[in-house]
């Protein structure tokens, strides 16, 4: 069994890790141990119990001890009012207006299989699940403390309900997925900030004795923050040391915070909110908190990131195309932006054809009125006049040549010069009084009212229904603000922004079940919804809308950490590269791009004769490498942000029977030294065959490769196909 209680004592047990609670003598529920897997031991000994801390607080019951508190204490679910002075993992204002919450343990059940959170995303297959339940009676709060048990991922989840068993209306103001306390140690935050064009960019700095805090405030996960980070020893590296990655299965705004106490203890909380959520819950109601989650590693950061990526691949998203071939595709946004027609489409189509591409998208501007940013969203309808025709005729001739039709919605958005906007100008974000704020000259549609919800899957349906289209690139291009509707309570306005992710999931279920053979890629700005809960619905994100090869190295790096290769949207782009001006020979876009989903955006059809040629080659060469690329052990053996000369990374196969090996050279000095890399991966009792020559796996691994030498030009690459023998 994966989960065993004994004593007042749970153990969650993984293949290679542990997780201990225990209900200590006074009710409540306390974090003994979570890391590397232990026996069955009762690790209470650690507790922080029989010492006198000065100036704290003790609670009623134990006021004459002088040496319970709480404030020293790992708790697995802490409160306020009772003596924590540290973050708490939830708060509440009660009828009486107070905001004191006394967790005790009233319960717990182990549940067959895993624990399902209806209307959210969240992990799925063969797992153990625990419920705890805490009450307060004096309030009438029960919580439900929610773990799942992915033993051979090395995965836990957690997830939080809240329920009211009282008689009086009670307001929640916090409500965390998780809070974990460690006891003791020095611990690194590794997070991944940015900006559009920017995202998931590696970070590392000390935890000190100070509240650190990462979120998002903007109603999408964002650009500025990604809810994975990581707590890790100070001298962990990729393939050695302790870490512990957390992460949440959701696409809103969420809250995030570190904090290390002054008896140096370290706490961690995640889960959704910002600076304004509340959630009303009257009598009898409950509230269900997004899932998180974490796992542990001893092994440094690549054992991390691969039990993520499993989880993802295998245990989060449902779609059929998750862990199967998906197709090479030319988008033609940065081809022709607005300034397109039908004609033009099948004049790419064509020239993507002749390089082995499987799909062309159309893009931004075939509805409504479109021909630039200021209008028509919403009015989900095709410019017949635009396309010469109608998107059955245009799709025939894309199919005619054997390649697929793909299409790009941005179904959350309105645009006030639009037929939907002014037939429903109550369907949008907007505060009585105010002027709206804007973003890309475009307003919200409210997703928390069903009719809203409704229209839009009625109307994305009725053009998936009208052909033959095979994906959807589904995009959201602006923060959310104003949040504001008319038929809410002033009282509830805080739980807009929930309530809108819970109608974007609605509508996301309802859509990907209807069309389960259409493959979805999710979009925000690029990368600004790059998050499990997205991927719950869609196999792979737009990675960002930065196509800049060099760029890409240090945002696909980031992204690495938590999200597997195969959820990566990366696309080859013409140069000089549109959001840079920077020039970077073909190879070297190649080279990155293979490492993702991989198609085109450019204008195939100004390609010359030898770009053809080459990329009739790499998108083969791809091909040839998709199931390596997407099922394979991701590897990075050197990091962007650490050095200046080179970045490189290798993909292993996890039987090691094969290995790809890709090095870009950002730093080209005259009478460059030869860029040597220890590998990754392989057998080290089996020989490799790598261009032609025979290398051991040991020598390979422990002594190294020769990647790269006296090399020259503007950021040259370098790619190997590593074969056992």
């Amino acid at each position: 069994m994966a989960i065993k209680f004994d004593k007042q004592t749970f153990q969650l047990h993984t293949k290679n890790t542990t997780y201990q609670l225990q209900i200590d003598t006074h009710g409540r529920l306390m974090h003994l141990h979570y890391g590397k897997k232990i026996e069955d031991t009762d690790l209470s000994y650690m507790l922080d119990e029989g010492i006198d801390r000065s100036y704290n607080i003790n609670p009623y019951e134990v006021a004459f001890e002088s040496n319970y508190f709480l404030n020293a204490l790992p708790q697995e679910y802490p409160t306020l009012g009772y003596g924590d002075f540290r973050t708490p993992a939830i708060i509440l204002k009660n009828a009486d207006g107070t905001t004191a919450l006394d967790l005790h343990y009233k319960e717990h059940e182990l549940v067959e299989g895993k624990y399902e959170l209806p209307g959210l995303p969240a992990t799925f297959g063969e797992a153990e699940s625990l419920k705890i339940t805490l009450e307060d009676t004096a309030s009438g709060i029960e919580v439900d403390l929610l773990y799942a048990v992915f033993v051979d991922k090395d995965i836990i989840t957690r997830a939080t309900i809240v329920r009211n068993v009282g008689y009086e209306t009670i307001t929640l103001k916090k409500v965390q997925s998780l809070s974990m306390d460690f006891l003791y140690g020095e611990f690194d935050l590794i997070h991944f900030q940015g900006h559009h064009v920017a995202e998931r960019l590696y970070e590392r700095t000390p935890i000190g004795h100070h509240l650190q805090h990462i979120g998002s405030n903007r109603g999408i996960s964002s650009h500025q923050h990604n809810p994975g980070f990581i707590l890790a020893n100070p001298g962990t590296i990729e393939n050695f040391g302790d870490c512990y990655g957390f992460n949440l299965v959701y696409s809103g705004n969420f809250n995030a915070n570190i904090e290390k106490s002054e008896t140096d203890s370290t706490r961690v909380t995640l889960g959704l909110g910002d600076d304004t959520f509340s959630w009303k819950l009257e009598a009898g109601q409950s509230f269900t908190a997004p899932e998180a989650v974490l796992s542990y590693s001893a092994n440094g950061f690549a054992q991390l990131s691969q039990n993520f990526h499993k989880m993802v691949k295998e245990n989060l998203s449902r779609s059929k195309f998750t862990n199967t071939k998906r197709p090479v595709l030319i988008n033609n946004w940065e081809a022709t932006y607005f300034d397109f027609t039908g004609e033009k489409l099948v004049e790419i189509a064509n020239a993507a054809k002749a390089i082995g591409v499987d799909m062309l998208v159309m893009d931004d501007g075939w509805f409504g009125n479109r021909f630039d940013d200021n209008r028509a969203l919403g009015d989900w309808f095709v410019n017949e006049e635009k396309l010469g025709g109608s998107l059955k005729g245009l799709v025939e001739k894309i199919n005619a040549l054997d390649m697929k039709f793909g299409i790009w919605f941005e179904p959350e958005m309105v645009s006030e010069e639009s037929k939907l906007f002014k037939a429903h100008p109550d369907w949008a974000y907007r505060i009585p009084g105010r002027n709206p704020s804007m973003g890309r000259k475009q307003l919200l549609l409210d997703l928390s009212k069903t009719e809203v919800q409704d229209y839009l899957y009625e109307t994305i349906s009725a053009v998936l229904d009208s052909t033959n289209i095979e994906y959807v690139k589904w995009d959201m291009n602006r923060a959310i603000t104003h949040w504001f509707n008319g038929e809410l309570p002033t009282d509830q306005l805080g739980e807009l922004q929930h309530r809108y992710m819970l109608g974007l999931y609605r509508l996301f279920d309802k859509v990907t079940s209807r069309f389960p053979n259409i493959l979805f890629e999710g979009c925000a700005g690029g990368g600004g919804r790059f998050d499990l809960g997205m991927l719950y619905y869609q196999p792979q994100i737009w990675t960002s809308d930065n196509t800049d090869a060099i760029n890409r190295l240090k945002i696909q790096y980031g992204t690495s950490f938590f999200y597997p290769i195969s959820s990566m949207g990366s696309h080859v782009s013409v140069t000089p590269n549109h959001q840079t001006g920077r020039s970077t020979p073909l190879d070297t876009r190649f080279h990155v791009a293979m490492s993702g989903t991989f198609g085109y955006e450019l204008d195939l059809t100004k390609m010359s004769t030898k770009e053809k040629e080459d990329s009739s080659r790499y998108t083969a060469l791809y091909k040839q490498y998709q199931q390596l690329i997407f099922s394979g052990d991701y590897y990075r053996l050197t990091s962007p942000f650490d050095t200046k000369q080179i970045t490189a990374w290798q993909i292993t196969a996890q039987d090691q029977s094969e290995s790809l090996l890709t090095v870009v050279a950002t730093d080209v000095i005259g009478n460059s030294p030869n860029i040597y890399l220890k590998l990754q991966g392989l057998d080290e009792q089996a020989d490799y065959e790598i261009n032609g020559k025979t290398y051991s796996g040991s020598a390979l691994m422990n002594v190294g490769f020769k990647a790269m030498q006296q090399y020259t030009g503007n950021f040259p690459s370098a790619q190997f196909y590593i074969k056992r023998k």
